[in-house]
């Protein structure tokens, strides 16, 4: 659910008063927040932010289309680290593997033991 207009944005005071102190100094240190709800303003455009996502401060660096955004939505939660475990694994290898397949094929496949009757 989204906050009311009649509210306005949510902006963490602190942080502002950080992002207007670095626009009058120039400095181009990354700014470390835990505010992941706040909303992103003009005035935040062109600036690093590090952004906490509970284990680490990743850096943000804010550009215009992202304003009116929250912090929290640039800054990922989870790491994705891949989908399958052991069987992914040997179809990766496999899959790198044809390279040192050889030339020759071999003629025809003898019959399974153990098949089927009819």
């Amino acid at each position: 659910m989204s906050r009311s207009s009649k509210k306005g944005p949510y902006i963490d005071e602190r942080l502002i008063k950080k992002v207007l102190a670095a626009k009058d100094s120039g400095s181009k240190a990354v700014i470390k927040t835990w505010s992941r709800s706040c909303s992103i303003t003009p005035e935040m455009v062109g600036l690093t932010i590090g952004v906490h996502n509970g284990k680490e401060h990743l850096p943000v660096y804010i550009q215009e289309a992202m304003v009116g955004h929250k912090l929290g939505e640039f800054s990922l939660t989870r790491k994705f680290r891949g989908h399958g475990g052991k069987m992914a694994k040997e179809q990766a290898k496999s899959a790198s593997a044809p390279a040192a397949a050889p030339a020759a094929k071999p003629a025809a496949k003898p019959a399974a033991k153990g098949g089927k009757k009819k």
